[in-house]
């Protein structure tokens, strides 16, 4: 695999702070991030506690997450709310192989802690269909976006008018991008380039009026 201009970075810093072990550590978990999120965010979880990043000389624990390992703060907050998460509601997942059966991502294990939280702020959300998003989570390992659809609308419901205002900033969004596409592009016939790029120019327009009349 060709290493990333930040792996380059992080693996530089790792060099530059093998003298403290636990600060290299940190930067060797970040770089095996995406195999190994639990050990990150116990280590995280660990630097956050003892104000580890005082004496590394930053700021704040976000500065030294965004700085020094290129995280972002909803990243770090889901990586070290998930392991917490675990550690005090399945345990049991903190002690399996991985190579014996596969662990939940760090975003199935955030999905499942706001569903826990949201089913103990809303009485109407069933202790089953809570002990089944943890089923399929933990468990049976299901994707992500499976366990979503099937229970968004009822866990995290969405109203009318915020589900209008997505739309429209997916339209808007799409369409700027396929509008840039077909201007810079000789793909496609010119003459056709230019009436969709026409057509997308009345949508867009047509978007940014509604937005204004809202």
């Amino acid at each position: 695999m060709q290493q990333t201009n930040v792996d380059r970075a992080l693996a530089a810093l790792e060099e530059q702070h093998e003298g403290d072990p636990e600060r290299a550590g940190v930067l060797r978990l970040t770089r095996k991030f995406k195999a190994s999120w639990l050990e990150l965010g116990e280590a995280l979880s660990d630097a956050k506690r003892a104000k580890s990043w005082e004496r590394w000389g930053y700021p704040s624990f976000e500065e030294y997450t965004k700085n020094e390992l290129k995280l972002r703060a909803d990243t770090v907050d889901k990586l070290t709310a998930g392991f917490l998460f675990l550690h005090k509601s399945a345990p049991q997942v903190l002690q399996r192989d991985p190579l014996d059966a596969p662990l939940p991502s760090y975003q199935a294990i955030d999905y499942l802690r706001r569903a826990e939280e949201a089913g103990e702020a809303d009485q109407s959300i069933s202790k089953e269909m809570i002990a089944d998003v943890r089923k399929k989570i933990l468990d049976d390992n299901a994707p992500l976006a499976t366990v979503a659809r099937l229970y968004n609308d009822t866990l995290f419901p969405v109203s009318e008018h915020d589900k209008r205002e997505s739309s429209k900033k997916s339209l808007k969004s799409t369409a700027t991008k396929l509008r840039d596409l077909l201007a810079d592009s000789d793909a496609v016939p010119k003459r056709l380039a230019s009436t969709v790029g026409e057509a997308l120019d009345e949508l867009l327009t047509a978007l940014s009026e509604a937005a204004k009349a809202a």
